[in-house]
């Protein structure tokens, strides 16, 4: 899955019709009704604040409205320009104000679809990675040797304490945990070191 690499927001005009598009990362579907009840708040008087979220691991809680815009034609063509470009944790608004010309339904389905693709593109996508982190314990005769053969391993930090022994708390994607943990199993075997996994 994917994730927005930033969130600013972008507007368009579209046969006199002003098109805003709010963008939030969110986690949870209490933030995204949150953010989608505050832009609608901070634009009483549009016409419309249509809007779409997809939140969870694999984007799993997916809605979408039309806030009033004919059936299909607004909030149906947002979702699914999330669901194209495989992003979650993401709620999306847009705003219109009627600029007095109507589009008709094709051209409403490409103004929200086709505006809202142009934002996440400008904003930019990025892969939504999930970290997990590992305590290990060793000796200080151990450490270096440790050391060395973590650094073949595509960590994305690695933090050393120490006291009577020596603790490193590491981070590493979780497609690469089942390998790493492989690993440490038969240095933890060898009674080179202990490790654990920190639950957050």
């Amino acid at each position: 899955m994917n994730k927005v690499s930033n969130y600013e927001s972008y507007e368009i005009k579209i046969s006199r019709s002003r098109f805003l598009v709010h963008l939030c990362y969110v986690e949870e579907l209490q933030e995204a009704k949150d953010f989608i009840s505050k832009i609608s708040k901070a634009h009483p008087t549009a016409n419309h604040n249509c809007w779409a979220y997809a939140v969870g691991k694999q984007g799993e809680y997916a809605h979408s409205s039309d806030n009033g815009e004919p059936s299909g034609t607004a909030g149906k063509p947002m979702l699914n320009v999330l669901l194209k470009h495989k992003l979650t944790n993401i709620v999306a608004v847009i705003t219109r104000y009627f600029g007095g010309v109507k589009l008709g339904i094709r051209g409403l389905i490409d103004a929200y679809g086709g505006t809202l693709d142009e934002a996440i593109l400008l904003n930019g996508i990025e892969e939504l990675v999930d970290y997990k982190k590992l305590e290990i314990t060793t000796s200080y005769g151990f450490k270096d040797i440790l050391a060395h053969r973590l650094g073949k391993f595509e960590l994305a930090s690695i933090e050393t304490t120490y006291a009577s022994d020596v603790n490193v708390t590491i981070s590493i994607k979780e497609t690469l945990l089942d390998e790493l943990k492989q690993y440490l199993d038969e240095l933890q075997n060898a009674g080179k070191i202990s490790f654990k996994q920190i639950k957050e």
